[in-house]
């Protein structure tokens, strides 16, 4: 796990298994989930129930389940 400072805001984020993904992040406190794609791109998405981050970390495929469960569903911003 590690920290990633944007601007004023901190994200914990965890590295994960992915062709796609490279690392997830979750804040309870404001349910938001931060997505950082190989390719650099971080993605903040706000509005998250917990049980969609849980279950983006069990997915056997993280690209497929963000595609499906989270994209377009939930209110984004990219910040990098």
């Amino acid at each position: 796990m590690f920290k990633i400072e944007i601007g004023a805001n901190t994200m914990e984020r965890i590295n994960v298994a992915s062709s796609n993904i490279n690392s997830i992040g979750y804040d309870e406190a404001t349910n938001t989930l931060e997505v950082e794609f190989n390719s650099g791109s971080i993605y903040r998405y706000s509005g998250v129930p917990e049980h969609e981050y849980k279950g983006l970390l069990s997915a056997s495929s993280k690209g497929r389940y963000v595609n499906a469960h989270i994209k377009d569903r939930y209110t984004c911003i990219q910040v990098r």
